[in-house]
């Protein structure tokens, strides 16, 4: 499962790391997007495979940010 952006912004904080378990709704990290900080909640339980972005980067919407399994 991709985790994506929702809306374009600032990724300010990353909670996981690849070979993390997660389970749904929990926050694995946040962005700043109009102004406000934005929780970037979990799908689904499982496990990270990757993260594709790094505190400060700049994001489109639909970018992808986060696969879990």
């Amino acid at each position: 499962m991709e985790i994506k952006a929702r809306v374009p912004g600032t990724i300010k904080e990353i909670n996981v790391k690849v070979g993390d378990a997660v389970k749904v709704k929990q926050v694995v990290g946040s962005m700043e997007a109009m102004k406000m900080t934005q929780p970037i909640p979990c799908p689904v339980d499982g496990t990270v495979k990757s993260v594709n972005v790094a505190v400060g980067d700049r994001v489109k919407s639909g970018a992808v940010l986060m696969v879990v399994e």
